[in-house]
């Protein structure tokens, strides 16, 4: 395969991410964070991943690295849930634990000990889950705030 056949596919990803990342620019932080944020409340959870992964990639190596790359698990654990594909979910569910956990209370306005508690509640509910119900159709989906809201 020639570099050459990849660039549409580039450029699709790359102007559907410019699009959902375009009306938070000009914001306090980062509009790719942001855009996860609206993405992952609309169940939008493949896009989600999508528009942190631009920031994470640039953030490898550095301060922010575990952080954006737990968040971008969460997602992918929500996207194996709407697959119906209960034990990926939980194996992404914790890793991101497992990535976010040294980060401060409150860091990039998010309420981390918020975000935990989701995360344990969602590994419980997959752990109870009989004959393989998926606990996405039971619970609806989980939500993410920044600032002091609730989860």
């Amino acid at each position: 395969m020639r570099v050459k056949d990849l660039e549409p596919i580039v450029s699709r990803k790359s102007a559907k991410i410019s699009r959902l990342v375009e009306p938070f620019f000009g914001q306090d932080l980062d509009a790719h964070y942001l855009a996860y944020f609206e993405c992952f409340n609309r169940q939008l959870f493949f896009e989600a991943h999508e528009v942190l992964e631009e920031i994470w990639l640039k953030e490898r190596g550095k301060t922010k690295d575990f952080f954006y790359k737990g968040l971008i698990q969460l997602a992918g654990a929500f996207v194996h849930l709407q697959k119906n594909r209960l034990r990926p979910a939980a194996s992404l569910l914790n890793l991101a634990r497992r990535n976010l956990d040294d980060y401060s209370p409150n860091f990039e306005s998010l309420e981390m000990i918020q975000v935990n508690r989701m995360i344990l509640e969602w590994l419980a509910r997959i752990d109870a889950a009989s004959s393989g119900l998926n606990p996405l159709a039971m619970f609806g989906p989980p939500r993410l705030f920044l600032g002091t809201a609730n989860l």
